[in-house]
């Protein structure tokens, strides 16, 4: 096995750190990276010291709502914004910044993208919200997916 191109690395960086999200319907893992140096990750989950849905369950199952409908109507935050979050947290620009992330973000996530100064978006797997990759195209927000499937 030869030596892994960025891509790669840090692709599988954010698929272990999708391992520690507490959603019942998709684990999603992302990290932000300028220079070669990983500045934040997140995952897909309840806000600290809530009940994870692996505990209480699925409100958007109990609900019957589709994937990439209805946002706002989940106890967990995504990914990206997590990963936001936690840098803002810990005081970490983000401006300038390349996301990779397992899946492609949604409309509201690349909306927060775009403010937080991200120039550059690498995803895996497709999500169902053409108007995130609308906004991101409109902005300039360059987007590649690398592997995966749509």
């Amino acid at each position: 096995m030869g030596r892994p191109s960025w891509d790669e690395y840090f692709m599988k960086i954010a698929h272990l750190v999708a391992k520690r999200s507490t959603c019942l319907r998709r684990q999603v893992g992302a990290i932000v990276v300028r220079d070669k140096r990983i500045l934040a990750t997140g995952y897909n989950g309840a806000p600290t010291g809530l009940p994870h849905c692996v505990d209480i369950g699925c409100l958007r199952d109990e609900m019957g709502i589709n994937s990439g409908e209805r946002h706002e109507l989940c106890r967990g935050l995504h990914a990206e914004q997590n990963v936001i979050i936690q840098a803002a947290y810990h005081g970490v620009s983000i401006k300038g910044a390349t996301l990779y992330c397992t899946n492609r973000p949604c409309s509201i996530c690349a909306k927060m993208l775009i403010n937080a100064g991200i120039c550059e978006i690498v995803y895996e797997e497709g999500y169902a919200d053409p108007m995130g990759e609308e906004m991101l195209a409109a902005a300039g927000v360059r987007v590649r997916r690398v592997g995966g499937k749509e």
